[in-house]
């Protein structure tokens, strides 16, 4: 531990230089500088993971951010052993929604997500940065507050996700989730919870509690996440949506055994997304321009008529056509 420590103090030093290309919110996508000239334009579009690391500095660098991507909370969570980095608000880990560290297909992996960004993204309502993409997770899956983009522990995650990004196209089949089609009909708390106490229970706890690598010491982390309550992700994260997450829970729900039907997956997703979680200060300037919210999206304001409900649980189709014909 004391090792990775210290190579994150050196880093600092040399942090606010590399990689400045993945951070630069006005660079052009596919963009070479320094840092991103072994990666072409156009890659395999096979999800395809490295074989080797490379070797010195940048190899160390690599694995300081696989570390900080695996155990978030102890380098990064509420009790981290140096007080500014503390930056996560509760002691979940990004793998526990990117699956093997981002090394999973259709799992929110990273293989490629570095030829992705710069991007535009509606929430923000203007292109953004890998970096910016990054502290949106520690704002809001982590509920915390961004990590300095220029400093060794952003620098790290980012090399990390470019590593996995060498050679790969920016459409690499498995990338996010795969997409599901709406509901004719409202997704169903009711029969979610019913869903929840026979397949998702026996791993997240009765309570959505979730389980500790070590009981009594969060700051251990967890072997499966809480998925509502103090310690789970906040109303303002891309989890709290229902149909995001009915697509992440059918495709990899029950871990190591996917086998919810659609409706399933929704239904338990919201009932997950009806229970109590931390809230989100200012996500109602999430989407300056309304046009572009997610039909999904369980909070005002709207650019439509339909109420906070039907954005919440659906039915969602009608809203979208409404949309489409505006």
């Amino acid at each position: 531990m004391k090792k990775i420590h210290k190579f994150g103090v050196t880093m600092a030093v040399v942090g606010a230089s590399f990689m400045a290309g993945s951070c630069a919110p006005k660079q052009e996508k596919g963009a070479a500088t320094s840092s991103q000239k072994s990666i072409p334009a156009v890659g395999k579009k096979t999800w395809q993971l490295p074989a080797t690391l490379p070797e010195g500095e940048q190899g160390e660098r690599i694995k300081y951010g696989e570390q900080l991507i695996t155990d978030t909370a102890q380098y990064l969570g509420p009790e981290a052993t140096t007080p500014e980095l503390r930056v996560a608000g509760n002691h979940l880990s990004c793998k526990n929604c990117h699956l093997q560290a981002g090394k999973q297909a259709n799992a929110i992996g990273f293989v490629g997500v570095s030829q992705r960004y710069p991007k535009y993204r509606g929430r923000e309502d203007r292109v953004t940065s890998l970096a910016e993409r990054v502290n949106g997770c520690f704002q809001r899956s982590l509920n915390g507050k961004p990590l300095p983009e220029d400093g060794a522990e952003m620098q790290a995650i980012l090399a990390y996700m470019q590593w996995l990004s060498e050679g790969i196209s920016p459409e690499v089949e498995g990338q996010g989730t795969p997409k599901l089609a709406f509901l004719e009909r409202a997704a169903d708390p009711k029969a979610g919870q019913l869903i929840y106490t026979q397949q998702c229970s026996v791993c997240h706890g009765a309570e959505g509690a979730g389980v500790l690598k070590r009981p009594n010491k969060p700051a251990s982390g967890y072997t499966f996440p809480p998925l509502w309550g103090p310690d789970s992700y906040n109303d303002g994260a891309g989890m709290h949506r229902v149909h995001t997450a009915a697509q992440f829970i059918h495709a990899n729900m029950p871990l190591g055994n996917a086998k919810l039907s659609v409706e399933e997956a929704y239904d338990v997703s919201a009932f997950i997304n009806s229970q109590p979680r931390p809230h989100k200060v200012g996500r109602e300037k999430d989407y300056p321009n309304l046009s572009k919210k997610p039909v999904d999206t369980p909070y005002g304001p709207y650019a439509d008529t339909f109420s906070e409900t039907r954005h919440k649980y659906g039915p969602f189709g009608d809203i979208k056509k409404q949309r489409d014909h505006s």
